[in-house]
């Protein structure tokens, strides 16, 4: 990475739905880049308002205030972008939509509701405005059927495709073999829960593309949950045996789903293959 600083700086966007969601799947290469000098911008298309509200009270319950949520989940956001070395913060605003089949999917402000090429503008122009070489977002799929996740796949492939810009777009991916030792060990630490992985949950590992060690950054991620204390996930999360914080938390999977420049068939490395100063 030695030289960067020559030229243009390169810039990693990743394309994310709820305040929360940079951490798992991308905190650690957000981590990394940083550290790098690599110029780092977060994306986020809605302001979570379907989240836990105080108490962990849930939508649709009584005391569950949108805008408050809203208010916290985008404060616990930049809390946790500062904690993983990321530069800039773009909220683009959106309504948080709910998990697929709850009541916020049909409020016609709702994410998913918007048309594509009108809900991409915004990030065309912050496309535009930050230049790129690397963005990361969802699958087709938005990892496991949330609308908002699915609209922020749509919409940073559009994106893509409309601006022209990016030189490389990934997918984040869970390993499936590495999903299915999760919910063992998960399963092992708490037998009274019922944790049953899905069948088709996770990527197949001979998709995956690109995988990066951030073990380095495993502390960051932790961090970066505990920013995010609202939520009821990211608790559980730090919940699970330290042992298996690590190795859940130690490397980051991607599918590579466009390459505008030469690159190895299996990366270790986002930016592998993306000349200097481009």
């Amino acid at each position: 990475m030695a030289g960067y600083a020559e030229g243009r700086r390169p810039t990693l966007m990743a394309v994310h739905a709820h305040p929360d969601d940079e951490v798992m799947s991308t905190g650690g290469v957000f981590a990394q880049a940083a550290e790098q000098g690599i110029r780092t911008v977060l994306v986020t298309c809605t302001g979570g308002e379907q989240g836990d509200g105080e108490g962990g009270v849930k939508p649709g319950e009584d005391g569950h205030d949108e805008q408050a949520v809203r208010e916290r989940r985008l404060a616990e956001l930049r809390r946790s972008a500062e904690r993983l070395g990321i530069e800039h913060v773009e909220p683009l605003g959106y309504r948080d939509s709910g998990m697929a089949g709850w009541p916020a999917n049909e409020h016609p402000e709702a994410f998913c509701n918007i048309p594509v090429e009108q809900a991409a503008r915004p990030l065309i122009a912050l496309m535009e405005r930050y230049r790129p070489d690397v963005v990361v977002t969802y699958d087709e799929n938005g990892d496991y059927g949330h609308p908002d996740h699915i609209q922020a796949h749509r919409i940073a492939v559009y994106a893509t495709e409309a601006t022209g810009i990016p030189a490389k777009l990934y997918h984040t991916a869970v390993p499936r073999e590495q999903a299915r030792e999760f919910f063992e060990r998960t399963r092992d630490a708490w037998p009274e829960i019922d944790f049953e992985m899905p069948p088709d949950f996770g990527t197949p590992d001979e998709l995956i593309t690109t995988i990066v060690d951030v073990s380095a950054y495993v502390e960051h991620k932790r961090k970066a949950l505990e920013a995010h204390a609202s939520q009821g996930d990211s608790a559980f999360m730090l919940r699970l045996p330290l042992e298996v914080q690590r190795e859940l938390f130690g490397q980051e999977a991607f599918v590579r789903r466009l390459s505008r420049v030469p690159a190895p068939d299996r990366e270790d490395h986002l930016f592998a293959g993306i000349p200097l100063g481009r």
